[in-house]
């Protein structure tokens, strides 16, 4: 015979490795959120018939030619994430943080690298001021402390301030540290020695593809995650528009506690925690007074909860789908709502509501943001 011998295929991955392999792909893919995977895996069953699918989803919604991700980004992914040390978890694995679980846009999949076993402890959130005084800073590490010695994991953003404060004097009890880029980026680079001890005495983790650089618009999802993973959320300084309120507003939004330290009136870095004490947050001295705040630390994790139902597909007309666009079009603007509020607007059921939703997600007319707020693409 002559010409070239075909190439030996690669090996077939073992049935789990396919499944989180599927799965990572389905995510990755274009124009894939949060939202879009989970009506997508609870339509299908599976993210191989999800992404067999997905060309005439995207198709249905006025995208031609969509190609789904291609399988050597996730060969790369994977990869990468071996040489960082990081595991996959995806939003079954026994070792996803039930806490998290429970919010409407948790994470599908998770990078970690680190201690794992700190996911099943109750966690508490400590945010604020990257420009933290110092009089912020000696109140951070003294919560850190007193919380981690009694029994509670401190979650933060790896930011400088107050969340590197925290994370330093935490670390002898567990912390975790919430990445707004790739798993693997270390962000800002003068952390880089706190991430590594984290890296090896705590957690550090992320929902961005490995290797990611942050950006900007990376940090509000972020923080959702961060409000997600903590029975509570206590700011210690914060100025009137920062990321830290942000965390704030997300706690609210997923039922968890939200407390804060009180500053100088005429210190801006405490304007954001003397507004939310005015508005109702409870007031911190010290970590009993979160401890106070919050239920005895439970024995036992929650169990999973068990997997929805599938609800039958809404069957419209062409005409009645192009009016619903139409009006969730109309209702939407540059600022976010929340989507729940546009489906009281629309007095629409939320089964009719969230197929067209995804449509338009994929046509790139509305994007969604953390806290499960819609506004239109510019």
């Amino acid at each position: 015979m002559t010409g070239k011998q075909p190439s030996s295929p690669t090996p077939p991955l073992p049935p789990e490795e396919t499944v989180i392999f599927d799965q990572l792909r389905l995510l990755r893919s274009r124009r894939v959120g949060v939202a879009t995977y989970k009506r997508l895996m609870l339509e299908h069953g599976t993210a191989r018939a999800a992404l067999a699918a997905l060309p005439s989803v995207a198709k249905a919604a006025g995208v031609p030619d969509y190609e789904i991700c291609p399988e050597p980004v996730i060969v790369a992914e994977l990869k990468a994430a071996k040489r960082a040390g990081a595991i996959l978890l995806s939003h079954s694995d026994p070792r996803y943080p039930a806490h998290l679980r429970d919010i409407s846009d948790a994470p599908p999949l998770l990078w970690v690298i680190g201690q794992t076993e700190y996911l099943s402890r109750p966690m508490i959130a400590l945010v604020g001021a990257r420009n933290a005084s110092s009089l912020g800073t000696r109140m951070a590490k003294r919560l850190a402390e007193d919380l981690g010695a009694a029994g509670y994991v401190v979650v933060s953003g790896l930011a400088r301030g107050i969340d590197a404060a925290a994370h330093v004097a935490a670390l002898p009890h567990g912390t975790v540290a919430v990445q707004a880029g790739g798993v693997d980026v270390i962000y800002p680079t003068e952390n880089a020695e706190i991430a590594h001890k984290i890296a090896k005495q705590g957690l550090r983790i992320s929902e961005m593809p490995m290797g990611l650089q942050p950006q900007a618009r990376h940090f509000p999802a972020r923080n959702r995650i961060i409000s997600g993973l903590a029975r509570a959320v206590v700011v210690v300084e914060a100025a009137a528009k920062s990321g830290s309120l942000i965390t704030a507003r997300n706690a609210l939004d997923q039922n968890r506690d939200v407390l804060a330290v009180p500053g100088h009136p005429f210190d801006a870095r405490a304007s954001g925690c003397n507004m939310l004490i005015r508005d109702g947050a409870t007031l911190v001295r010290s970590a009993r007074d979160v401890i106070e705040a919050l239920d005895p630390i439970a024995e036992a994790a929650p169990e999973l909860p068990l997997a929805p139902p599938v609800p039958p597909k809404p069957q419209r007309s062409l005409r009645e789908t192009n009016a619903l666009h139409g009006q969730i079009l109309a209702r939407l603007g540059p600022s976010p709502i929340a989507e729940d509020q546009l489906i009281r607007d629309l007095s629409q059921n939320p089964t009719q509501i969230a197929p067209v939703l995804v449509d338009l997600e994929l046509q790139g007319k509305i994007t969604r943001q953390a806290g499960g707020l819609l506004s239109l693409v510019g």
